[in-house]
């Protein structure tokens, strides 16, 4: 990493599926209630055309297991999150 540059590795990415319509409203809310409740703290970015959560490494499996609850499909092999270390 260059001189100067600061960065807090150990995060997942957590990707909604998309593109969505700029007019939906609530798909970050509802994606961020279930992780609150579930203590799981976050960083969310918002594109044009969806949104991303950053979840540290540890709090992965709790996280997963909110968003089930809360009834969003996670994609990917059983067992695993289609998401990448940073």
């Amino acid at each position: 990493m260059p001189p100067g540059i600061r960065a807090e590795r150990g995060f997942r990415v957590l990707e909604v599926s998309g593109p969505l319509d700029f007019a939906l409203t609530g798909i970050l809310a509802s994606l961020l209630d279930p992780l609150a409740e579930a203590g799981v703290s976050v960083f969310a970015i918002s594109t044009h055309d969806t949104d991303y959560v950053l979840v540290r490494d540890e709090s992965v499996p709790r996280a997963l297991e909110a968003l089930r609850r809360a009834g969003h499909r996670i994609a990917g092999m059983p067992g695993s999150v289609e998401a990448e270390s940073l």
